[in-house]
């Protein structure tokens, strides 16, 4: 049986969505509808060799359209990952890009699209005030993305990640027009994921949605989406991760993805202040990351925001209200194979202090109902540290 017996959906916001089973053969007409004639293939080094971006590959093939395909791509890309791509753009003449793959794929295939023709260096594009407002806008190329993980949501989203290899920092690059002209999301494509990356992407769009929902920000619209893609990640990511082939469930959590990422313009949090610079320090996996230091970071924001979340559980079918919440998220975690705690990751403690420091210049500590600090800062790594 096809994905909700063969009901698909093409969805205007927050951009153009062609969502459904075997939607994947309509790329060549997506080229074709922004007048894309020679796109660069942006995806990671992994997803190029499986059936997955060949099936895709074969697509451009048989169209008879002029495409090149770039792949050197890491699972926490840096700026001389996104330097050589843009190479490779200028060289091939090209007029497009197609962002191929989970967060790393996606968010390097944007950027190329984005820096091809800037005049100014990468880091001046940093999400800060209105750095955004430096680029040259008329020269970002169309972006077509296809996600073949259900975590980031970079797809939906107007930003892109990228580690700074000599600080070994996370920065977010941010642009109203990083957000792709039209995304290709069809279930099947993330069906051979592996149960570790389905439970960690997953976790991911979970950790975006709590952290959106818990956010001071007032942003109703973001706040509701956050809500319901907090109940699709909790009754499909279980299915996803245990039946693999599960196709309803898959679809469900490319929906929870993007929902997650469309909720987190009302803002993130501890959990991504401290994701980013652990991540770019230790090159883990981000959704992991984000799921260990969600229940110390829960725990410091309970004051804040624990009658919402009692209200929330009855909707989420979880008893107990806030700490019965944070009861289910330890279990959850458990049961997708998550890791208990940071120094898992291989973070040691005397790392601490300079990961707190980082930590707190990450524009993600904005969106905290708790202020952060110093001290605060270091007792969640600590905490995480012991799980």
């Amino acid at each position: 049986m096809r994905f909700f017996e063969g009901i698909t959906g093409d969805w205007s916001y927050p951009t153009n969505i062609r969502f459904g089973c075997g939607r994947i053969t309509e790329l060549v007409d997506a080229c074709r509808n922004l007048n894309v004639c020679n796109p660069l293939l942006v995806t990671d080094r992994g997803l190029a060799k499986l059936e997955t971006a060949k099936k895709v590959f074969s697509l451009l093939n048989n169209s008879g359209m002029s495409w090149r395909g770039f792949s050197e791509v890491d699972p926490n890309p840096n700026e001389n990952n996104l330097s050589s791509a843009v190479k490779s753009f200028k060289a091939g003449n090209h007029d497009g890009v197609i962002a191929l793959g989970g967060g790393s794929g996606l968010d390097v295939g944007k950027l190329v699209a984005f820096m091809a023709e800037q005049s100014r260096p990468l880091w001046d594009f940093e999400d800060i005030g209105d750095y955004w407002k430096r680029a040259e806008t008329h020269s970002i190329c169309p972006i077509i993305a296809i996600p073949t993980t259900a975590g980031t949501g970079s797809e939906v989203g107007r930003a892109g990640v990228i580690k700074n290899s000599q600080t070994f920092e996370k920065k977010i690059i941010f642009h109203p027009k990083l957000l792709p002209s039209i995304v290709i999301c069809d279930p099947e494509l993330t069906i051979g994921m592996p149960k570790k990356i389905t439970a960690g992407t997953g976790l991911d769009a979970f950790a975006h949605c709590v952290e959106a929902f818990s956010s001071p920000h007032f942003h109703p619209m973001s706040h509701g989406i956050a809500l319901e893609g907090m109940r699709l990640v909790i009754e499909n990511l279980p299915l996803a991760y245990n039946s693999g082939s599960n196709v309803e469930a898959r679809g469900h959590m490319m929906c929870a993805a993007m929902m997650g990422a469309t909720a987190f313009q009302k803002g993130l949090g501890a959990i991504h202040a401290m994701s980013h610079p652990i991540g770019a320090l230790v090159d883990s996996h981000h959704g992991t990351t984000n799921a260990i230091c969600m229940p110390s970071v829960l725990r410091l924001n309970r004051v804040a925001i624990e009658a919402r979340f009692d209200q929330a559980t009855k909707y989420l079918g979880i008893g107990g209200g806030f700490e019965g919440f944070c009861s289910f998220v330890k279990e959850f975690n458990i049961s997708l194979g998550i890791p208990g705690s940071l120094s898992d990751l291989g973070v040691t403690s005397d790392q601490i202090e300079d990961l707190a420091l980082k930590a707190l210049n990450d524009p993600s500590c904005e969106g905290n109902p708790v202020p952060l600090n110093q001290n605060n800062m270091k007792d969640l790594f600590e905490d995480a540290m012991k799980g």
